[in-house]
């Protein structure tokens, strides 16, 4: 016997938006569209949600916590030096990329369709959620040791930015390799820097 509570109507409402809001789009998806999807009326909708805009900026707060949690999963789980379990956050995309239902980075997608609207919520809450992915990166690289974690963790984000562009129209798994080298270079140039360790002795490098 099932006895896991049902979703109540708002996480209901909640999870069907976001699914729509991912696959097709924000614009391209109704509050009629919502309700229906969900069954419930526009009335329950809108007492659950003032706005749509309000609905749209729920969906990408629910969507920080999962995510940033992915990141840090996959720095974990990474075997090897610091550079290779920062390179993983980038393989860890890759593998994301292979599903037919992927669409890409839904705070990039939702920021793209408003972008004439820099003030909405949902892009204020698409901007708190980089920030605190690049601020985790820069702890992170800060806890490993590494020179100037701050920039790095910004260079690693920018890169990290990158990958997700150019994986909507590439899904080729050469581009993700390749931003994961460039990360793999710039955390061992750091660690190097902060150690003063010759580059031949650092992991993956090769003596002369």
């Amino acid at each position: 016997m099932n006895t896991e509570t049902p979703p109540d109507t708002r996480s209901q409402i909640l999870l069907r938006a976001a699914e729509l809001f991912y696959g097709e789009g924000i614009r391209a998806i109704s509050m009629d569209r919502i309700a229906e999807a969900v069954g419930v009326t526009k009335k329950t909708l809108y007492y659950h949600f003032r706005s749509k805009d309000d609905l749209i900026e729920a969906y990408l707060v629910a969507r920080d916590g999962p995510n940033l949690a992915a990141f840090a999963r996959w720095y974990d789980r990474a075997q090897g030096p610091v550079p290779d379990r920062i390179a993983a956050l980038f393989h860890g995309l890759a593998r994301q990329a292979r599903s037919p239902r992927w669409r890409g980075c839904g705070f990039l997608r939702t920021a793209a369709e408003l972008a004439n609207m820099p003030g909405h919520p949902a892009v204020k809450a698409g901007a708190a959620h980089k920030k605190k992915l690049e601020s985790w990166l820069a702890r992170t690289l800060a806890g490993e040791g590494a020179a100037e974690p701050e920039l790095v963790a910004r260079q690693v984000a920018l890169l990290i930015e990158g990958l997700f562009s150019t994986l909507l129209f590439h899904r080729d798994p050469a581009y993700a390799e390749a931003a994961a080298s460039a990360a793999r270079a710039l955390t061992a140039a750091a660690l190097q820097r902060n150690i003063g360790t010759p580059s031949a002795d650092l992991p993956g490098s090769t003596s002369p």
